[in-house]
């Protein structure tokens, strides 16, 4: 929990206002050189533009990438519900760092948190939610060469990587990090072992390297308590880029639909329901009439369509100038820019859900066994 109130940020609640640069003082990161990663212009949009802005030995990890040294990428997926936009960015950045550098990726699906987690889901559930994401992020062209995803209730080997961290790590330290009272239940209290686990798989199972997580900043206090065994197993403390939040369609902090699914676009939307849920939720930068807006402008800082625009639907940095100075300028309406971003997601969305019929097929070859 951040100092102000009316902010929260643990790898369960995000609410309020989020001060990012308190963030990275609080949980002792550092400031991402954000023009160096403008400078990579074969990157997602959402590097270049300021998505991702903390790290934790970030540069160590590109310095051994560029040199051709093993390196390797960490991120997973809670599979608690089906996955929207906001959920890709991280599996983005894989497969960009994967393309560019040739590393092995490894995607874990944490089934067992969110059962012990979330109220009223069962093992089937998080089951079956895990194996329909695990056909979204394969949509994305991962390499299966380099790329192994699991579930913890199928890999159960992970149990055995879990158990050398678990034994290195004091229930006081974990107390302390995630906040465990006497009503928590124990499987959670042993999960940030098997999280932990998940992020050293590369040198369990390949050697000492070092592996990047690219994850949101509310998951950082794993990072942190899995870096202190790092010398106990001998391994290189794994690295970090933090994301900001990606907003839902209302503007609240963080895309999530445990808050509402209309706050949300799912990855499974029809072009209806895409349509419907910009146009109507869609929280808006522009003036509250036609004249205002002609007159004074809108605001892309606050306009959601701009910013899911700005983050992952306009590659092309000119084209994205132009539409905010034409909305600043008050010449491009709330509802014109809304039908823009409606065509680039269904566009998005139409592709997606090909690829994702298409790996159906191929999920065996990327398993971990």
């Amino acid at each position: 929990m951040t100092g102000d109130k009316k902010s929260v940020v643990t790898p369960w609640e995000v609410s309020g206002a989020v001060d990012y640069d308190k963030l990275i003082k609080e949980f002792g990161t550092q400031a991402l050189d954000l023009a160096q990663l403008a400078e990579q212009k074969d990157a997602p949009p959402f590097i270049r533009r300021g998505l991702y802005f903390s790290h934790r030995d970030f540069p160590q990890w590109i310095g051994d990438a560029e040199k051709g040294k093993k390196v390797s990428i960490v991120t997973g997926r809670g599979p608690s519900e089906k996955m929207h936009i906001g959920h890709l960015v991280p599996f983005i950045v894989a497969q960009y760092f994967q393309k560019k550098y040739g590393c092995m990726v490894y995607i874990p699906f944490s089934d067992d948190e969110k059962f012990f987690v979330k109220k009223g889901l069962t093992q089937e559930q998080v089951a079956a939610f895990a194996q329909d994401n695990m056909l979204d992020v394969l949509a994305l062209g991962f390499n299966p060469a380099k790329t192994k995803i699991f579930s913890d209730f199928e890999y159960t080997k992970i149990y055995k990587y879990a158990a050398l961290i678990a034994k290195k790590t004091t229930f006081s330290a974990a107390k302390a990090t995630f906040g465990f009272q006497g009503d928590t239940n124990i499987g959670f209290i042993f999960y940030p072992a098997v999280q932990s686990a998940h992020i050293y798989m590369p040198q369990f199972l390949e050697g000492a390297q070092r592996t990047l997580v690219p994850i949101a900043i509310d998951q950082d206090p794993y990072m942190r308590i899995l870096r202190d065994v790092a010398d106990a197993l001998g391994f290189i403390k794994p690295g970090a880029i933090h994301a900001q939040f990606l907003p839902g369609l209302s503007g609240n902090a963080k895309m999530s639909a445990s808050e509402a699914e209309n706050d949300v676009i799912f990855l499974t939307d029809t072009p209806e329901q895409v349509k419907k849920k910009i146009n109507k939720y869609a929280f808006s930068g522009g003036k509250d009439t036609l004249e205002e807006h002609r007159k004074q402008g809108g605001n892309p800082t606050v306009d959601i369509s701009f910013l899911y625009l700005k983050y992952l639907f306009e590659p092309d940095d000119k084209k994205l100038a132009k539409i905010e100075k034409d909305y600043r300028a008050g010449k491009l309406l709330s509802g014109e820019l809304k039908a823009i971003l409606i065509e680039k997601v269904n566009a998005f969305l139409k592709e997606h859900q090909k690829k994702r019929e298409q790996a159906k097929k191929l999920v065996s070859r990327f398993t971990l066994t």
